[in-house]
């Protein structure tokens, strides 16, 4: 006599387990903690972000598409005024000076800021007793106050009591108005950021010099290749990803400098040494009576000017990089 066997209905985690989706639920949950937590670590940084980068940034793009006054910048009135603030900029005689200046003093600063900068590094790649603390000394101009730097160059180049024309009276030369003659004041203003830039450059490229693989030199050196034949051919292409990233920080840095012109020179005289940078402060915070609708659009055409060149950097570097 047999008796039949009735199978009890298994419970659901059991049927789970059989067919292999026991872990969904906790793997879900576990997921969603995970990312919770990312969130929560990334929530200071994006508040950081909005309220000091994308607020700013839209508040600049409304006053320049705004008519703002003194009375409508407090009020909070202001008409919509659309593209008229960028057309009275482009329009205006001061544009085309100001942002020619902008290219030179960029274009110039970046070139022999990055040469000065990449001939030191190579030279205090070469180990030597003093590297160090030399090194160190060529930190200074990096490390002291723009307005400290700006003020010692500005006392250096004064048409009277300055250091150079004294030198220039020394040998006979009659003294040079470098920061009141329309001729040298985008000159010295130039100078001035080169010296301030260089420490910059030479740390970065310093940094990328020392991931060159030793083992390169030496087997250059073994085939008797000369010293340029070695930069040439190692050190300068193997720099290339450095030198972009350094290249770029600069621009976008130099694009913006006002400080050093406006303590030095004020954009003067006239408009000899007037930037976008220096420009935009004069016709926003300038006069009795600013513009800040025309002010903030010049602002927002070097955010315009910077952005195109991150762009090309991008795409440089992904072509590389393929």
């Amino acid at each position: 006599m047999t008796i039949a066997r009735v199978d009890r209905p298994r419970p659901a985690s059991a049927v789970a387990k059989a067919s292999g989706s026991a872990p969904a639920l906790p793997h879900r949950r576990q997921r969603r903690r995970s990312r919770l937590t990312a969130l929560a670590f990334v929530a200071p940084l994006i508040a950081y972000l909005a309220a000091f980068y994308l607020y700013p940034l839209y508040r600049n793009l409304d006053l320049s598409l705004r008519d703002y006054t003194v009375r409508s910048f407090v009020a909070g009135d202001a008409p919509f005024s659309g593209w008229d603030n960028f057309q009275k900029v482009l329009d205006d005689p001061t544009f085309r000076p100001a942002l020619r200046h902008t290219m030179v003093f960029t274009f110039v600063s970046i070139a022999f800021q990055y040469v000065i900068g990449l001939a030191l590094a190579v030279f205090f790649n070469r180990h030597f007793r003093l590297a160090p603390t030399l090194r160190a000394l060529f930190l200074i101009p990096w490390l002291l106050p723009l307005i400290v730097s700006a003020s010692t160059w500005s006392w250096m180049f004064n048409s009277e009591s300055g250091v150079l024309n004294y030198f220039l009276h020394f040998f006979g030369v009659d003294p040079v108005g470098w920061l009141t003659s329309p001729d040298w004041a985008l000159t010295s203003v130039i100078v001035a950021n080169i010296w301030i830039g260089v420490p910059f450059n030479l740390v970065i490229l310093h940094s990328g010099l020392q991931n060159i693989p030793p083992e390169l030199y030496e087997a250059a050196a073994l085939d008797g290749a000369s010293a340029w034949q070695v930069f040439r051919r190692i050190t300068f292409p193997l720099l290339r990803p450095v030198s972009a990233i350094t290249l770029l920080l600069g621009l976008v840095y130099t694009l913006k400098v006002f400080d050093l012109i406006w303590i030095m020179t004020k954009g003067g005289p006239g408009d000899a040494s007037s930037t976008l940078a220096t420009w935009s402060y004069q016709l926003g915070f300038g006069t009795l009576l600013p513009k800040f609708g025309p002010g903030a659009a010049v602002g927002n055409l070097l955010i315009l000017i910077a952005l195109v060149f991150g762009l090309l950097y991008i795409r440089v570097q992904r072509r590389q990089e393929a």
